[in-house]
């Protein structure tokens, strides 16, 4: 329990910041106007759903090299990485283009024309920012394989005190002439993405790991047979965090006909189900990280100590958030926005968020352990089921034609019978493709 919790606080204040610049959009924008939150809270579900689908195949550079260096093979780290970087730059391409064109997805949709042209032109200024957020998360998969995570969150935090002063200035404060909104939030969003690569570059080069690793030396042109290994296991990887996020990013979408309170009021409670979870991922990626390790080194007994105390401390801290947001919730949501009508939809969604924690937290910790056993085309089905079947098909459902009609309110419930649904799956798989691969050995 130590170790996970030394490697997973780091990454914990580093996916908090991350976060955060989402956080720091909201609380910006819900002093603009409900416009250009809604439009944020739309477009920012599109670009995050884009991003998690993308980074989840540059992922897949994590468990690789956890095994090589479990293996004691660390001469072969280095070409993975840099083949993550060429896939990185090769995802980037379609990435730029669908965010620059993105009408297929917005135009099925029947939202305010003064919205929908907020989200086109906040979407289309993130388009210049992709590349550097997935050779960052890249790097990011990297280092936390080898268990060197704290750099990491230095640059975050460094990029969300940036962030929160350029979106303030930019968005509020009228630096360049006028309020910008939320186009000011996105040009602030570029900024830091270009400065968080090239410093993760600077450091790769220049610091501890690039002594260790040199992992700009001996340059490697495009490899297929460890792109089929990145591709084989990151395109599921990939496709589980699309289903995952879209079944809480996208649900701006499909309630924008219910008006900007409503999708505002959603984007408050959005942003705290995101920084909830963002501390069952930082422990799920640390556990990823040592048990690809153990696996590597085949230390079976300390490989199920380690999932064991995964799982209790995941199960733990779950419950303590889920408290706080219920007992919290009043001043939370306030800090939000001074919108009565938004903080009454906000207020009336918190109890879903609260209480799934618990399952939420399992079935990541146990989606993360099946990817350092590289098991991951599985995985994808049942999350599919869960989050595209469970959360968005039956929170349309509840929404729009269960009487009376949920609203918004639907999709939550629904979002919470999917994770319960998702842990009871995932965590036998996890428990058996344990015991095959010690058999296998």
């Amino acid at each position: 329990m130590r170790g996970l919790i030394g490697h997973a606080f780091p990454i914990l204040v580093a996916q908090l910041a991350s976060i955060g610049m989402m956080v720091v959009d909201t609380a910006v924008l819900g002093h603009v106007s409900p416009a250009d939150l809604a439009a944020v809270a739309i477009g920012g579900g599109i670009h995050i759903s884009l991003v998690f689908a993308l980074v989840g195949v540059v992922q897949a550079v994590a468990p690789l090299v956890a095994h090589l260096h479990g293996a004691r093979r660390d001469d072969e780290v280095a070409g993975i990485l840099q083949q993550g970087f060429w896939l990185a730059l090769l995802l980037s391409l379609p990435g730029m283009l669908f965010l620059r064109h993105p009408g297929f997805v917005l135009d099925p949709f029947a939202m305010d024309a003064a919205v929908d042209a907020k989200v086109r032109e906040y979407l289309g200024l993130l388009a210049w920012s992709l590349p550097a957020a997935l050779l960052y998360r890249t790097f990011y998969a990297f280092c936390n394989a080898l268990g060197r995570p704290r750099v990491l969150m230095g640059i975050g935090l460094a990029g969300l005190a940036i962030h929160a002063v350029l979106a303030w200035g930019l968005a509020l404060q009228g630096w360049l002439g006028e309020p910008l909104g939320g186009v000011g939030c996105a040009l602030s969003n570029i900024v830091i993405g270009w400065l968080a690569c090239t410093t993760g570059a600077l450091w790769l080069n220049f610091g501890s790991l690039g002594r260790r690793y040199r992992p700009f030396a001996g340059w490697q042109a495009p490899r297929w047979p460890v792109w089929h290994q990145l591709l084989r296991l990151g395109v599921p990887m990939g496709f589980s965090n699309l289903v995952e996020i879209t079944a809480f990013t996208l649900v701006a979408l499909f309630v924008a006909s219910l008006g900007a309170t409503e999708v505002a009021g959603h984007r408050i409670i959005a942003n705290l189900s995101a920084l909830a979870y963002m501390l069952p991922l930082s422990l799920a990626i640390a556990t990823l990280a040592a048990v690809g390790q153990l696996l590597g080194a085949r230390d079976w007994a300390r490989l199920r100590v380690t999932v064991r105390a995964a799982l209790y401390l995941s199960a733990l801290l779950s419950v303590l958030v889920g408290l706080l947001l219920w007992l919290a919730a009043e001043p939370l949501v306030a800090a939000y926005t001074d919108d009565p009508a938004v903080c009454g939809v906000a207020l009336g969604l918190i109890a879903y968020v609260a209480i799934y924690q618990f399952f939420d937290a399992l079935q990541t910790i146990a989606g993360h352990v099946l990817r350092a056993c590289r098991v991951t085309f599985v995985p994808m089905l049942i999350q599919t089921f869960c989050f595209w079947g469970i959360a968005l098909g039956g929170g349309a459902w509840l929404c729009y034609r269960w009487q009376p009609a949920l609203g918004v309110a639907g999709f939550w419930l629904a979002s919470v019978i999917a994770l319960v649904a998702a842990a009871a799956l995932l965590l036998p798989l996890m428990v058996k493709v344990i015991r095959l691969s010690e058999s296998a050995s």
